[in-house]
């Protein structure tokens, strides 16, 4: 591992420590850009055949696409990468625990107009309603003068009536304007994305408004995805990429594993096996809980501590 990624447990006094050199390494460190940053790995994503025409359906009908699977497997990029391949601007909206359907058409700063409407009168503050209120990424793709797409990221996430109080915009696509007599129409239909983890059940009414597609994580899938992002792993030659995909695989396969590794903890796994110089002899035949960087595949104490156990 070079130096610009490597802390050293310290032997010497904290004295002798050169921190101008430490901060410099910090500096100094080059990240792989594709492991933060979707619009870079947009790319080299790879779509099989089924969700091509999953996608193709979509787009013929102008149905949102619900895409579910493991969290790891993909279903977040395939968004970013309808906007590269488009060349169309993808708007996000990260679903949280409390959202509502108005949280993703605008923000109000309701402290803002509070405090203005001590000093102006209802008239001149519902002329200057806009003042307060921030776009959010639904509004912004209805505006949008060109096609794009309308990522909704991780909707099991959302309290249970959020997907039923979309069911206008997804099938219409209009909304009412909060403060105006008036509708907020799309321009053009957005290309809609929506992500699930099959946390739970979705609302049937919303269901039956998606094109629906399930990303299955599979031996091809890994494997293509590897292939586009191999630069990440210059380091390793396609010997220690078999043993490792290899590896993997075992631990997909151990029935103690709850929390199993998907292609994001296999690529990122990759990363720093070749930032560390690993050989495939290093990673063949030893146990699943002594290969190397294993804490980047096994997320779970429990997991990690029965891995220990198995000879």
């Amino acid at each position: 591992m070079t130096d610009a990624f490597r802390l050293v447990r310290r032997t010497d006094t904290a004295a002798t420590h050169d921190h101008e050199a430490a901060q410099q390494r910090l500096a100094d460190r080059s990240l792989p850009k594709t492991l933060h940053n979707l619009a870079e790995t947009a790319p080299t994503f790879r779509l099989d055949q089924p969700l091509e025409t999953a996608i193709n359906m979509a787009l013929a009908v102008g149905a949102p696409l619900l895409l579910t699977g493991e969290p790891g497997t993909g279903k977040t990029q395939v968004a970013w990468y309808l906007g590269w391949y488009f060349n169309v601007p993808v708007y996000v909206y990260q679903v949280r625990s409390a959202a509502t359907a108005d949280d993703m058409k605008y923000d109000f700063d309701a402290v803002a107009y509070l405090r203005h409407a001590q000093r102006e009168d209802d008239a001149t503050l519902a002329r200057h309603h806009e003042r307060f209120m921030r776009k959010k990424a639904l509004w912004q793709a209805y505006e949008c003068d060109t096609d794009c797409v309308l990522l909704i990221d991780e909707i099991d996430k959302a309290p249970r009536d959020f997907p039923n109080d979309l069911l206008l915009e997804l099938d219409q696509h209009w909304f009412q304007h909060p403060f105006l007599d008036e509708r907020v129409i799309a321009r053009r239909t957005p290309i809609t994305v929506i992500t699930s983890n099959v946390e739970r059940r979705l609302p049937d009414a919303f269901l039956r408004r998606c094109i629906f597609h399930h990303i299955e994580l599979t031996e091809q899938l890994v494997q293509e995805a590897v292939n586009a992002r191999a630069a990440d792993f210059a380091n390793l030659d396609a010997e220690t990429r078999a043993e490792a995909q290899k590896r993997f695989w075992d631990i997909r396969s151990n029935d103690q594993i709850q929390k199993l590794p998907s292609t994001a903890e296999i690529l990122i796994w990759l990363t720093i096996l070749s930032a560390q110089g690993t050989t495939a002899a290093q990673l063949r035949d030893v146990r699943l809980a002594d290969l190397p960087a294993i804490t980047a595949l096994i997320k779970d104490r429990g997991d990690f501590e029965r891995l220990g156990r198995q000879r």
